[in-house]
Order: structure tokens, then sequence, then C-alpha cells
């Protein structure tokens, strides 16, 4: 696209100028340093936030996020609001992995106290933990027990002992998003689904064992319970098979609706319907379906963790200290509440590969971190760091309550494989820095290799900086297991 058609309003902020001849109902909103928007305005990317740009009913801007990159339809780290009477929702504006997302669990072990078990517990966790590309999780649902997953999420896996009702608090919605409908959920969906809860899946989705090496925030750690040296368990996963098909199923449905509401679209992959027609509202309780499910599945791998953490210290989670600091989605649509020209609207708002960052004192915030924020966590690749930082009432105001959600890749996966051995690379992460790598592809490996990603570290800096959360602790691998 023409260069001349982004102006830089700030330090890390870039607009993409309203062009109705493309079709714009609001300017794009770029968060980036010189840098890598260099890299952004030679990419297709761009071209996805001027598209979704022209969506109906888009409220403010089409946001992305520092660690924005391609995606299917909306860009990966894209945010869009919609108007809840005019606006529309997209499935690709909330991704495939519906409720993507990643949870983070305290301990009250230090470095020291665990440095010579980190390898056989690694191990056991890697033996015990479903993972890998359509693997089977531990249990094996009914119809039945599937469509109460569907509408009861994480309170599910508390009810049937596989998962802890203290956590409930410190998960988005507590554990149960509200609009939920089984019966828009196709068999085939289900079928998918029925025996993956508790799986670790692949990509990168993982679980890491991590230690903090660097605190930023005294307060906000504090709240959290962080400190320095201390060993915290990060887990990343999603919905598997159940969301990649729900959204595969509304993919269709959307086709035909966009053409039946006459909504003009500048890329078929952004196929939509109105919010508050048939199409648009089975599609977003299909979607709770899925988002129920995603966040009781991370609820059982945290579960089986765990278990695996008792057996090698012979002590209970609770003499161990191990609690959840937070449970936080990133591909989703949820209906809130913002501020718009000083008027508080209803809204919808997509987010896909972009995380909540709620600013102290907002009503969704769990009471014990009013005072700092929402806790949003944003993982770096297996080789560097990753980040918990904290909403900001900026945020509110800049991004629809937004921030990134990780580092963000610079190499495709086939490119990474062209470039990287997985063999090699785990043998490297060890030698050279000690870090324990375990997969069951050395391919998949390869695909999630540190090079194929964007420093995290420079992620975090702009999300800062723009005042979309605030660093709180930087932790740093030491074992890591891939699907």
């Amino acid at each position: 696209m023409d260069e001349k058609n982004v102006i830089k309003t700030d330090d890390y902020k870039f607009e993409v100028v309203m062009d109705k001849e493309k079709g714009m109902n609001v300017p794009g909103i770029i968060f980036s340093n010189d840098l890598l928007m260099e890299k952004v305005l030679q990419e297709e990317t761009i071209n996805q936030v001027i598209n979704v740009a022209s969506l109906p009913g888009i409220v403010k801007a089409s946001y992305a996020m520092p660690d924005i990159h391609y995606g299917y339809g909306f860009p990966i780290g894209g945010v869009a609001a919609f108007d809840m009477e005019d606006g529309i929702i997209s499935p690709g504006g909330v991704g495939f992995d519906i409720a993507c997302g990643v949870r983070i669990l305290r301990t009250d072990f230090e470095f020291s106290d665990i440095k010579n078990k980190i390898a056989p517990l690694m191990e056991n966790i890697f033996r015990n933990v479903p993972k890998g590309v359509g693997t089977k999780g531990r249990l094996k649902l009914s119809d039945r027990e599937m469509k109460d997953i569907f509408l009861k999420g994480v309170l599910w896996t508390v009810k049937n002992n596989c998962g802890y009702e203290e956590n409930l608090a410190h998960i988005e919605e507590n554990g149960t998003f509200p609009d939920a409908v089984p019966d828009y959920v196709s068999m085939e969906a289900l079928e998918r689904g029925r025996d993956q809860l508790g799986s670790l899946g692949s990509g990168n989705h993982f679980v890491e064992i991590q230690k903090v090496c660097e605190i930023f925030d005294s307060k906000a750690s504090e709240a959290m319970g962080i400190f320095e040296n201390q060993i915290l368990i990060m887990i990343h996963s999603g919905s598997r098979g159940l969301g990649h098909q729900i959204c595969s199923d509304y993919l269709k449905v959307m086709q035909a609706a966009s053409s039946k509401y006459n909504i003009s679209l500048r890329d078929r992959q952004l196929a939509c319907a109105p919010l508050g027609s048939p199409e648009g509202v089975k599609y977003f309780k299909a979607m709770g379906c899925a988002v129920n499910f995603a966040m009781a599945n991370r609820e059982c791998l945290s579960y089986w963790v765990i278990q695996e953490f008792e057996k090698m210290f012979s002590k209970s989670y609770r003499k161990m200290g191990i609690g959840l600091i937070y449970d936080i989605s990133h591909n989703v649509a949820k209906v809130e509440k913002h501020s718009i020209d000083n008027k508080i609207k209803t809204l919808c708002v997509h987010r896909k590969g972009a995380t909540r960052s709620f600013g102290p004192g907002h009503e969704s915030v769990p009471d014990d971190y009013k005072s700092i924020g929402q806790p949003v966590i944003i993982p770096g690749d297996m080789g560097r760091y990753s980040y918990i930082m904290t909403g900001t009432k900026k945020a509110m105001s800049e991004s629809m309550g937004s921030s990134c959600h990780g580092a963000g890749r610079l190499l495709s996966r086939s490119g990474a494989k062209r470039k990287i051995n997985g063999s090699e690379l785990k043998k490297e992460l060890f030698s050279k820095k000690g870090i324990i790598v375990l997969a069951n592809s050395m391919a998949g490996l390869a695909e999630e290799a540190p090079q194929a990603y964007k420093d995290v570290a420079e992620i975090v800096d702009i999300a800062e900086n723009a005042g979309l959360s605030k660093k709180v602790a930087k932790l740093v691998p030491l074992g890591v297991i891939k699907g």
C-alpha cells in the first residue's frame, strides 16, 4: 500500500488514514515502533487492518497490537469493536482456536529448591499430560457431559474433580462464559472435542516451568504473590478441534449471510452477519460453548500438571503454595461496555491474538487485583522470556481495553522448518541456556524456534510505552513441553 496513507501520531502509535475510496468506515491504529512499522508496511497485514476498518458498524478504529502478523481475515493482533445494532460478528475476527489463552500459576518454590528435580519433573509431565496433533485427553465424555461443559465451563471441572474451586475468581467470566447454547454446536464439532478435554494440542501450545528473573512493579507483584527466583507454571492452550470445527462450520454460514444481508466484503475471509441476525446470534452462542470448553481445558491441564508436582514432592498443592494467578483468552468476541464520545455504549469487541487489558477499578477485575488492574500474560518464545503485565485505564480509551498476546511470528512455520533443525535446536537450548525442551515432533519444534518469533521484550516495551499494559515481572523458561 501507499506509505503516505500512514502517519505517525506518536513514538508508539501509527494511524492508517481513513480512506473512503477503500471502503474504510474508521481509521486504522497500529501500536508499534519505527523499526517494526517498517516491516508492517511491507506486509499484507496492513491491508487486513484496512479491510477490517471497512466492516459495517465498526466503532472508533481498526486496531492492531504490537505483535501484529498475518491471519485469516483479521490480522493476528487485531482488535475491533462493533455497535450492537449496526455492527457485525465475524468468525475471522475470533480465529479458529476459539478462546485460545494462557494461564499462569504461582508456587512457593524458589529455583534453588527444585533445580535438581526439573528434569524428572518435566519428564513426568511430558509422559502424563496429553499433547500433540489430534491427541486424546484423559476423559471420554458423553453428549450430556459435553453439553454440560459447554454451559458451565470451569465449574464443570470443579464438580467433576479435575479442577479447583478457588481458581474461579481468577479466570475471565469466573470460568463460565454466560452466552452459550449447545444446540448451535454441530455434532461434528462435538465429536472432535469429545475426547480432547485436558489435552495440550500442538503448534505454539505449551507447558513451561519458569523462573521470575526480574520484578518491575512491587505493588502488583505483591498482589499476585510473585517474588524473584520464584518458580511459576505457564500453560498455553485452547479449544482444540472443537473450536476449529465451530469456526469452520460458521464460516460457511457467514458466507451465505454476507450475501443475504448485502454486506460488501473486501476479503471473503471476513465473512460475517449482523450481530442481531439469527446467523450472528447462533455463531456467538456456539462460540460461547467453545470458550467454556477452552477454559475448562486449561483448568484440567493445570490439574494434571499439579498432580505431577504433588507426586514429585509428596506434598499437597496447598502446602506447595500452588495457586492460579490468572487465566486469559486471546481469541474471542465479548460484549462489553466502553466509553465512546463520552457516552457508555455496549459493544461486541473482537480480539484475535489480543487480550483484555482492563485497568484498576474495572468491574471485571477480581477484587484482589482491583487496585492494580487485570493481570495480562504475555508469553515469549521458548528460548528467551515471558512477561506478566497489568491492564491500564489508558488502554480503555486507546485500544478498547486491549493489549498484545505474545511475541508475534517473524517466520512462517514452513519457513522456520526450512531454516532450523529441531533436534539441534533442542540440544542448543540445553547446552547454552540450560533449558530442558521436550516435544512430540522435532519438525514441530523447529516451527516454534526462538528465531521464528519477534523479541517479546520489544513487543512488551511498545505495549507499555503506548499505555496498553504495564510490566510487572519478567520470567525465563527452565523447562518447556511442546505438543
